[in-house]
């Protein structure tokens, strides 16, 4: 997969990508990320953004520099990401599609936002990773990258993992436990010691939804298949 990420700090991305499961993705071309600086399209790097129209606190980016940013990596079959708080949520489910496309252009909003005009007119979603606001796109353009890149084959070592963690059955994941069988006098289970695979899996999933049920009721809320009594 191409990502393609344009920001006005691509500095900030140094670190996340250089490590672990994505550096080794980045090194045997599963994953090929590269940084766009959107000052670089603006006749004056130090102005890419001005005063919204209507008043109000704080800049909005310039449409020309982030319309010509986008325009200078896009292709056919890209898809075009704006990491906004006001996107559609981010899931697993939504993660899963993504790793699907082969080229990602994930424009990360700065200040107050983006131009309404390119949003309309160049970019194909909204995503947000939650109910909050950060300073910038940048730190959700990494959890998007991070999120995705595991459903890409070859990416993580076993090839099942992604689809056995949490949200990929509406619930948490179960709990993990390894050696030593007792810490600090607390035991491992004993069903997990015993070896009897489809009761492993029954305490497994009932643990998942008793957590679930008990931290995020709204994720199995009106699920037949799940019961919180």
């Amino acid at each position: 997969m191409d990502v393609d990420i344009l920001s006005l700090f691509p500095s900030y991305f140094r670190g996340p990508f250089d490590v672990s499961m994505l550096m080794r993705a980045r090194e045997n071309g599963l994953l090929n990320i590269r940084h766009v600086d959107i000052r670089d399209f603006a006749e004056n790097r130090r102005r890419v953004d001005d005063r919204p129209f209507g008043g109000g606190p704080g800049m909005v980016l310039c449409p020309e520099p982030v319309a010509k940013a986008i325009q200078s990596v896009r292709r056919h079959g890209s898809r075009v990401i704006y990491l906004s708080p006001q996107g559609s949520l981010l899931t697993a489910k939504k993660c899963q599609e993504l790793a699907k496309e082969e080229h990602l252009v994930l424009l990360c909003g700065h200040y107050e936002g983006i131009d309404e005009r390119v949003l309309a007119k160049y970019v194909d979603e909204e995503i947000s990773i939650g109910d909050y606001v950060l300073t910038s796109g940048c730190a959700a353009a990494i959890v998007l990258v991070d999120a995705v890149s595991r459903f890409i084959p070859g990416v993580i070592g076993h090839p099942d993992a992604a689809f056995e963690d949490s949200f990929q059955e509406g619930i948490f994941d179960g709990p993990h436990y390894t050696r030593p069988e007792v810490f600090e006098g607390m035991e491992v289970p004993a069903v997990l010691r015993e070896g009897h695979h489809a009761e492993i899996r029954k305490f497994r999933k009932q643990k998942a939804i008793e957590k679930t049920c008990r931290v995020r009721p709204d994720l199995v809320q009106g699920k037949e298949y799940v019961s919180c009594d």
